[in-house]
């Protein structure tokens, strides 16, 4: 059994147990990595090695050691971005792997290991690494409330997506605390944006042409549209056509039906009240996608996404599945970021103008500076599978209100 110590953090900080086993497998990675000891990784781990190479260590090497130690000792839960980019290999932990992987770019130009971004992996990275030691606690922005911090691998189903989550060092799944609009981070990422045909409809000219569009900062957008209820706790009044009870929707689930009769500028008194956005058009492609290049968002069984319009009925309500009315928000499955009703329901104002497209590639773009029309997506409970298409576009009048218009809410952390 290894042996364990209390041993008691300086300034009053909390007793730990320290396993010397543990810190002699870092101080282990930290004499290979140096070259002063032969041989593997894991022999260099060994009693023997430990006792025959403890005399050569520099006087700078007892200073990382003492160094590791503290590491050791505060290593506690951290949050914050220096703990995300300090956790080299995305699992949510700063530890041996990581420093090993520190080591091995020294003194490289290594943009993984180079955690301060100066252009060289050294002793100030080394130094962020070491005080970053242990799991890595997600930050959650001071106006939210917590409800889940690293993505729910049943949800976010996708690796790499919860990889590049978990990198951000920001929390998955928050609530914000006036509104309790649940919302869920969208992390950076490069996608492609336009002409995703079904196989009975066809791309409209204004998806064209396919482009490719990077997004360098990560977000917070709305898991659901908002609500009546949302709605009219902030505004007071609830401007929604179907406020009434239905055979499929009883009078008390009506306020989560979403808002809609809104027009893009009725909405910035909400949006100015609550300090939210709407998401740029490219974001809320990038969002409704979640990876896939699809008409249709994946979902639980159809993870890859589905260009089949028969099986849009799992993710959407539209003409053939809703009745003719809105539906309570989430009542479809959601796409691999956790996001419901990106298709159908009710079509959602995003913040740009309308225009063509153009084909070059872009990044963080938020549309022309000036128009005539704002941009809707996602289609809504009165149409058909066309306008669910994730690549599908439609505009109106910014002034313009419609019991099929609606809207999801965008945060920046």
């Amino acid at each position: 059994m290894a042996e364990q110590r209390e041993i008691e953090g300086w300034g009053g900080g909390t007793v730990r147990k320290v396993c010397l086993s543990d810190l002699r497998q870092v101080e282990a990675v930290l004499l290979w990595g140096m070259g002063l000891c032969p041989g593997s990784q894991a022999a260099c781990q060994t009693e023997r090695c430990y006792r025959v190479h403890i005399d050569r260590r520099p006087s700078v090497f007892s200073v990382l050691l003492v160094a590791v130690l503290l590491a050791v000792l505060g290593g506690g839960e951290r949050a914050s971005a220096q703990c995300a980019a300090a956790d080299i290999n995305n699992d949510g932990f700063v530890d041996g792997t990581d420093l090993t992987e520190l080591l091995s770019a020294w003194g490289t130009n290594n943009a993984d290991a180079d955690i301060n971004d100066d252009g060289v992996v050294g002793g100030t990275d080394l130094t962020a690494l070491l005080a970053s030691w242990g799991p890595c606690v997600p930050s959650v922005p001071a106006w939210a409330t917590l409800l889940e911090a690293a993505p729910n691998p049943n949800v976010v189903t996708s690796a790499s997506l919860r990889q590049a989550i978990t990198a951000t060092g920001l929390a998955w799944r928050v609530r914000d605390t006036a509104t309790q609009i649940e919302m869920v981070l969208l992390p950076p990422g490069t996608s492609n944006v336009g002409c995703s045909a079904s196989q009975t409809m066809e791309c409209n000219n204004d998806e064209t042409p396919v482009h490719q569009v990077t997004l360098t900062n990560a977000f917070y957008l709305g898991r659901y549209e908002v609500t009546q209820a949302q709605w009219t706790a902030r505004m007071g009044s609830n401007p929604s056509y179907f406020q009434s009870a239905s055979a499929e929707v009883p009078q008390a689930q009506v306020p989560q039906r979403p808002v809609e009769r809104v027009s893009w500028n009725t909405i910035q008194g909400f949006l100015s009240q609550t300090s939210m956005r709407l998401p740029t058009e490219a974001e809320w492609e990038y969002a409704c996608r979640a990876g896939t290049t699809t008409a249709f968002h994946g979902y639980t069984g159809q993870l890859s996404g589905t260009n089949a319009d028969s099986l849009l009925g799992n993710i959407a309500w539209f003409d053939l599945e809703g009745g003719f009315q809105t539906r309570v928000v989430g009542g479809k499955l959601g796409n691999g970021l956790g996001l419901h009703d990106m298709s159908g329901n009710v079509f959602e104002w995003v913040n740009d103008w309308y225009d063509s497209y153009s084909a070059g590639a872009q990044t963080n773009p938020e549309g022309p500076l000036d128009g005539n029309e704002r941009v809707l997506r996602g289609g809504g409970w009165y149409y058909d599978s066309d306008a669910c298409r994730s690549s599908s576009r439609s505009r109106y009048n910014p002034d313009s209100s419609d019991s099929t218009f609606g809207f999801r809410v965008a945060r920046t952390p």
